[in-house]
């Protein structure tokens, strides 16, 4: 269907100086009414090509940045998983030593848009420390929380204690990455168990890839509470870019290094 122009009709061509009050809004709405049509009263064809050029143009720039953080992704994590092996082996071997446990603990933790997905890290608890769980639950640091956080918790061997503090624990994770399970940057993963009891607000951290480092990894860890950390998620799902992470990343080693809210 063609548009039809809309034409001031004859006789109602005031001057500003003096048309009344009346006579000038109904002069802006006429001007307004030009305005749009002129804007958006093309033909239909033409409205369809410049959406499309629009969305195009839009899925260009989103892929190609998501393209960039995977090639980072990449390029750190397995330049790190090379660099690391001597040290990983050094504490693989102090691990086992300790009580003759296995060297990894695997979980299974939540990604993007709910796909659970097998996620290890340096055991630092006793063999038996999720059945010992329950018994401790009323003491964690995170009151009346989804998250369970213990300062001094006494399932931690003493290796784990060091492992904890330097963020060592979760360097196997870099697997992940490499997989594309995770990210070097985004929102940690959750357990499946809290999950389960996420409100519609704390689900809008499975809205992108997981990461190793967050804003509140960075901020204080285990001393940031669940509800500011799924507020300071929200924060990097809607304003994430590639400086944004390179500016974590670079930002999580003196985090790591004064071990701040690490238990």
């Amino acid at each position: 269907m063609t548009p039809v122009s809309v034409r001031e009709p004859e006789g109602s061509r005031i001057s500003r100086t003096s048309a009344t009050p009346s006579d000038r809004n109904y002069r802006d709405r006429f001007e307004l009414t030009e305005e749009l049509y002129r804007r958006y009263g093309g033909s239909g064809w033409s409205r369809r090509w410049r959406l499309a050029r629009k969305k195009y143009f839009w899925l260009m720039v989103v892929g190609g940045a998501r393209l960039l953080k995977r090639a980072l992704d990449v390029a750190v994590a397995g330049s790190m998983m090379v660099a690391l092996m001597p040290l990983f082996l050094v504490l693989a071997l102090c691990i086992k030593l300790t009580d003759g446990g296995p060297v990894l603990f695997w979980q299974t933790r939540v990604g993007r848009w709910g796909r659970e997905f097998p996620f290890p890290k340096f055991r630092s608890m006793v063999v038996n420390a999720e059945k010992l769980k329950d018994a401790i639950l009323a003491q964690s640091h995170h009151k009346d929380s989804i998250t369970f956080k213990m300062k001094r918790d006494p399932r931690v061997t003493w290796i784990g204690r060091f492992l904890r503090k330097l963020s060592l624990d979760e360097m196997p994770q870099l697997y992940c990455v490499l997989k594309g399970d995770m990210s070097l940057v985004g929102p940690r993963p959750p357990l499946p168990r809290e999950v389960a009891l996420y409100t519609l607000k704390d689900r809008r951290r499975l809205d992108v890839i997981p990461g190793l480092t967050c804003i509140w990894q960075v901020s204080g860890r285990g001393d940031i509470p669940f509800a500011q950390q799924v507020q300071l998620d929200i924060q990097y799902i809607e304003s994430q870019s590639l400086w944004l992470d390179l500016k974590l990343l670079l930002q999580t080693i003196p985090a790591v290094i004064l071990g701040r809210g690490a238990y």
